[in-house]
């Protein structure tokens, strides 16, 4: 009879903030959502926004849908840790839910735009882990914005007049994915993910487990 395999050792870490930003189009989201699906450890930052709600969309879920007097009044009180305003409307980031899920060691996911992902990098630096994705053609992301039929043609315009200078910021990213095929992109991703988990930093309880090793005495 083979041994049972034994349960993993757990070690305290840290948890990261995973930012994934992408021009519109691009499959920032579609590999956002899977990521979530894929890995119990990964929990999503629902943003604020005064944007429109799409058909396809949940309150609360998705995102939460607020007025622009009420976005103002969160942006006043410092309740959220980033803002910014994109394509005409206002995204942000509430604060509470963040350090909360910081403080319990758990992972969280944004799925935000170049601006955000600046004012995350320079107030919590040391927790961020940056991804951008890239798509393979200018063509491809205009016929893959058209195919997701949910916004008009005056919004889709304006997306791609605004995805040239998002890319532009690549440089400031961590780790760049090219999505040319969206599951070798998803797997890049997890990788980048499993990696930032193992970091020496990332793991406070590592001190507490060697000591306990370093005094073991087997014999």
């Amino acid at each position: 009879m083979n041994p049972a395999t034994p349960s993993p050792i757990k070690i305290a870490r840290r948890g990261l903030m995973l930012v994934i930003s992408s021009p519109s189009g691009a499959g920032k989201s579609t590999i956002a959502r899977n990521l979530l699906e894929a890995d119990p450890e990964m929990s999503i930052s629902v943003s604020v926004t005064t944007r429109q709600r799409r058909p396809s969309e949940i309150d609360g879920r998705h995102y939460h849908f607020k007025s622009i007097r009420d976005f103002e009044a969160m942006r006043a009180t410092d309740s959220l840790l980033e803002w910014a305003e994109v394509h005409g409307n206002f995204y942000g980031t509430p604060r509470d839910a963040v350090e909360a899920a910081m403080a319990a060691g758990r992972d969280m996911l944004f799925d935000i735009d170049w601006q955000g992902a600046q004012q995350l990098q320079e107030k919590m630096a040391g927790d961020v882990v940056s991804i951008f994705i890239l798509p393979p053609s200018m063509a491809e992301l205009q016929s893959r914005l058209h195919r997701r039929a949910e916004d008009s043609e005056e919004v889709i315009a304006t997306r791609l007049a605004n995805s040239r200078a998002e890319i532009e910021h690549w440089r400031e990213y961590d780790y760049i994915v090219l999505n040319d095929d969206l599951d070798r992109a998803f797997s890049a991703v997890r990788a980048i993910v499993e990696a930032e988990r193992l970091r020496r930093d990332r793991r406070p309880g590592l001190f507490e487990f060697v000591n306990g090793l370093l005094t073991e005495n087997p014999f």
